[in-house]
């Protein structure tokens, strides 16, 4: 029998990974909840996907399920599944929450859910072995590009961690990594897709002001970038002795890598970074 994967929230980053769901599974494995209706038909049309009514009936459907939440928006979520994600996890047939929040820890989330964490009432006996995985995937999964970081508890059979994987390969590259490392993987993978489109425009605007058209401009940019990671990638050699082979004495690419220096370029580069770490961090 083939796996279900619901999704509660149905934004890009959640549309991205229930395509590549689906490509593995089917659209007919595949549901969305949203708590805007018209947004989860939208996206389960695009794919011949279920839409649930309600993040309960979710729950009770999905073998995994999907947290596609704003981090501000995960504990009234959390706090509504909470009761059904208990319920099957003591009719012995538990759904692996899949959370890509920012910040959240897999800890926090068991915590609320099973029954010793916020929304949960006083007398209520906490419940153990809560399954969840931590993912942080990153805006180049719409394109099948991503770089998607995952941790699991130990509750998640060895098994599902492996199904898991090949349902999320299609939206990009899937590596597993320890969990304490996953704030520093939200900053720099995460977050780090902006940065980039930044130095593309800084590169075709300074393009222009050299006398480049734009749509040139832009595309030479892209190429340039492309390229540049596709070397670092292939060849295997550090960046800095790549950045070396392009540097010959007296000419144009020094002079331009002094500017950047004068710019303080790499150590700005480094505070873009540790700010997202730090507001990583905060969101939990």
């Amino acid at each position: 029998m083939k796996i279900t994967v619901v999704c509660i929230g149905s934004g890009n980053m959640g549309g991205a990974l229930m395509k590549s769901a689906a490509s593995f599974l089917g659209g007919e494995h595949i549901g969305f909840c949203d708590s805007d209706k018209a947004k989860a038909k939208q996206a389960a049309k695009a794919l011949g996907a279920a839409v649930y009514q309600t993040n309960t009936e979710a729950v009770f459907e999905g073998d995994f399920v999907f947290l596609a939440v704003k981090p501000q928006v995960l504990p009234g979520v959390l706090a509504e599944i909470a009761p059904a994600v208990r319920e099957r996890i003591a009719s012995g047939k538990p759904a692996v929450l899949v959370s890509m929040a920012a910040g959240w820890s897999i800890g926090k989330i068991q915590a609320i859910v099973g029954g010793s964490g916020l929304g949960v009432p006083a007398d209520h006996a906490p419940v153990a072995s809560v399954p969840v995985v931590r993912i942080m995937p990153n805006t180049p999964s719409l394109i099948s590009k991503g770089m998607i970081a995952l941790a699991a508890s130990p509750e998640v059979p060895a098994e599902k961690t492996a199904e898991l994987e090949k349902v999320l390969s299609a939206a990009g590259v899937v590596d597993r990594i320890d969990e304490r490392y996953m704030d520093a993987v939200t900053a720099l993978s995460g977050s780090g897709p902006a940065f980039v489109y930044m130095f593309i425009e800084a590169l075709a605007d300074g393009a222009v002001r050299a006398g480049l058209p734009r749509d040139r401009a832009v595309r030479y940019a892209v190429q340039t970038v492309t390229g540049a990671a596709a070397m670092v990638k292939e060849t295997g050699k550090h960046p800095g002795e790549l950045k070396d082979m392009v540097t010959s004495p007296g000419g144009t690419t020094i002079a331009g890598v002094a500017a950047l220096e004068e710019g303080a370029f790499r150590g700005t580069v480094i505070s873009a970074v540790e700010a997202a770490w730090r507001r990583s961090i905060e969101l939990g």
